[in-house]
């Protein structure tokens, strides 16, 4: 077999592999959480949309729900301010707020360009628009850390509308609260929330870590699945802390609510969206609930 027809083979053999995959989730909503390196290196962000991109024109639903954090701490700087984090969580005063939302429109639109420029149809829109997300102010330990919200209700309909469309939305993480006060959201809490008002069938996380590892120092001690349960003792045992512990809780959050499986990815890899959901091993940790058949069983 000459060297073309063994990569066609190669080729044609990684297709049938991700076929069942795409039958298995076809017309199904998945919530992709993009942030991290993914969205500063160009190269990485130019494959994150090429993989998202793709899912779209295989036959599935996704959402992404984009950060922005490392644009907005260079901007705040740009503009003479000095960024203030209290637990890990950024400070916003009204200046900051009114440059996290410039800055986060930028980098939605930005995105939305990217999406169309493969020829998917892309709509960027904030938690404000159709009134999608609804907060209330976060406190971080009792302390007041300004217009830093909670996300208390999602209205889904907005993306539902868009998804029958067929339209790819995605959603920059500001908030509203009763009184029409703008607010700063989490990424990761903003995709957890709309992943659940959806029953997404898959939230997926990309980080800038290879998953949730048993030893943080050792990454040889990767889990690839974790039941909630096991993602509960884990965290009892004192296994995952730092920013871990937010993200792993918002996992189990989402399981609970009735998202099927939750993926925690390693961004920096290219391509690692299509890695995960359309091969059988997959490349980081994946939380499913404690009843679900794992990957190995099904």
């Amino acid at each position: 077999m000459d060297k073309n027809m063994q990569e066609s083979m190669e080729k044609a053999n990684v297709l049938i592999e991700a076929l069942p995959y795409i039958q298995r989730f076809n017309r199904k909503i998945i919530v992709i959480k993009y942030g991290g390196s993914a969205m500063v290196d160009e190269e990485l962000k130019q494959h994150v949309i090429q993989d998202v991109t793709l899912l779209k024109l295989v036959g599935f639903k996704p959402i992404i729900v984009h950060g922005g954090g490392k644009e907005i701490s260079k901007w705040v700087k740009k503009a003479g301010m000095v960024p203030e984090f209290v637990n890990g969580l950024r400070k916003t005063d009204a200046a900051t707020m009114e440059v996290a939302e410039m800055v986060l429109n930028r980098v939605n639109k930005s995105l939305v360009q990217m999406v169309q420029a493969l020829g998917v149809n892309a709509v960027g829109i904030s938690g404000k628009d159709g009134g999608l997300l609804k907060v209330e102010k976060k406190l971080s330990d009792g302390q007041d850390i300004g217009y830093v919200g909670e996300v208390k209700e999602v209205n889904p309909k907005i993306l539902e509308d868009l998804l029958e469309k067929d339209f790819l939305p995605i959603v920059c993480p500001i908030g509203i609260d009763d009184a029409f006060e703008t607010y700063n959201i989490n990424a990761d809490d903003a995709a957890c929330a709309i992943a659940k008002a959806l029953k997404a069938e898959k939230l997926a996380f990309l980080t800038d870590i290879e998953g949730v590892c048993k030893d943080p120092k050792d990454k040889s001690t990767l889990i690839s699945e974790l039941t909630v349960d096991e993602a509960r003792a884990l965290i009892s045992d004192g296994f995952v802390q730092g920013g871990m512990l937010p993200k792993l809780n918002n996992c189990i959050d989402a399981i609970e609510a009735g998202v099927n499986r939750v993926h925690i990815l390693d961004g920096r890899i290219a391509h690692c969206i299509l890695l995960e959901i359309f091969t059988n091993r997959g490349i980081g940790t994946a939380l499913i609930g404690n009843d679900a058949l794992r990957y190995s069983g099904e």
